[in-house]
């Protein structure tokens, strides 16, 4: 239920109340009119009966759906309001029940010639009964109906500037989150790009000085320890620009198929590994998280790929849906257990996809490899 609708029902149940109390009181009034007993008891019975029809289904049309049925319920109410009022012109008092009441349950011009035959009422049981002042009556009628209609007009307006401020309220509030939305991604983007920068002038430089280095003194790397360390300073250089590149928030600068098709070809550029890359379906603009998580995806299961799983054949697809998207990234290598702990990065890609309300799917035995597939509706 949005706001609207609570303050809605918050309102209609001030008006029940109204209601009962200004039925229940001239319910009890009647017995001092000084009309037959049998009479007092006829108009007490049919305001009685408003009431119980009120309790029952009356409150469920006011909150409930234009449809058959508060028309029905007004016509019901109606006409027990003709009969306690023809019988005891007293119970013309609770037109201040009863005008309220027509506005909740019909539309504008229905209503208000429903108001304007209710408060007419006296009057015509004065003609049709040749007794009371039927002059002194219209006169009253007319100043109930207009009276009556200027209520219910100005309730429908306090209704409708009602609800007219509980949307504005809400449209606030969802900008209100959006921008905390958006400063919080900024944020993030400013931290990853500074994390970026660290990594790029420390690490990768450092590694880059290493074998600068080690090349120097022994060119042709005839010292196996040194050709060793070699080795490994670069395979640390590849994975510190991997991770400068997962972090960057240029790396979807040319969009998302672009962007994993780059990063199939850096790891056969730096792992020597051929690493196949297709697409299947119209690729599509995609909202941004989603193809961050995507792209994160695909460049931690080729990090695992090269760090792990020793492969000599690497797939990756990128599946467009019309509901989804999907990555799948497919090795040759050894496998290892799925239903183990996994490491931080498997872990870090499974939260990513709750985010955006994607699933991670993890396949993998030493006979097949491993199939990393990650879906997220778009």
């Amino acid at each position: 239920m949005t706001d609207s609708e609570a303050d809605y029902v918050a309102y209609s149940r001030w008006w029940d109340v109204y209601f009962f109390v200004v039925a229940a009181a001239n319910a009890v009034a009647l017995f001092g009119s000084g009309e037959s007993a049998a009479r007092e008891l006829i108009a007490a019975g049919a305001i009685a009966g408003m009431m119980i029809v009120h309790a029952t289904i009356g409150w469920r049309a006011v909150r409930g759906p234009e449809g058959p049925l508060p028309i029905t319920v007004l016509a019901g109410q109606m006409a027990l309001f003709l009969v306690a009022a023809s019988t005891v012109p007293m119970a013309s008092w609770l037109l201040f029940a009863v005008v309220p009441l027509t506005f909740q349950l019909a539309p504008v011009r229905l209503a208000i010639g429903a108001v304007l035959l209710v408060t007419l009422v006296p009057t015509v049981v004065d003609v049709v009964t040749g007794q009371g002042d039927a002059k002194r009556d219209l006169m009253i009628s007319l100043i109930s109906a207009a009276s009556g209609i200027w209520l219910g007009l100005w309730i429908i307006r306090v209704i409708e500037q009602s609800k007219g401020r509980a949307a504005l309220i809400a449209e606030l509030e969802a900008t209100r989150a959006q921008l905390a939305r958006l400063s919080h991604e900024a944020g993030v983007t400013a931290e990853r790009t500074r994390l970026a920068g660290e990594i790029h002038d420390t690490l990768a430089q450092g590694f880059t000085s290493i074998i600068t280095l080690i090349q120097a003194s022994d060119p042709e790397l005839r010292d196996e320890r040194l050709a060793l360390a070699v080795r490994t300073a670069k395979e640390n250089l590849a994975e510190s620009r991997a991770i400068v590149a997962a972090l960057s928030p240029s790396a979807l600068a040319s969009g998302l198929l672009d962007s994993v098709r780059r990063q199939a070809s850096r790891f056969t550029e730096e792992t020597g590994v051929q690493a196949g890359f297709r697409v299947t379906g119209e690729s599509r603009d995609l909202p941004t998280p989603a193809e961050v998580v995507l792209l994160r995806a695909t460049q931690e299961a080729l990090t695992n790929v090269r760090r792990h799983a020793r492969a000599n054949e690497v797939a990756v697809l990128l599946a467009y849906a019309p509901g989804s998207v999907r990555i799948a990234v497919r090795d040759d290598g050894c496998g290892f257990d799925p239903a183990g702990p996994g490491g931080f990065g498997l872990r870090g890609m499974r939260q990513r996809a709750e985010q955006v309300g994607g699933t991670l799917t993890v396949r993998s035995d030493p006979d097949t490899g491993t199939t990393i597939e990650l879906e997220v509706p778009a």
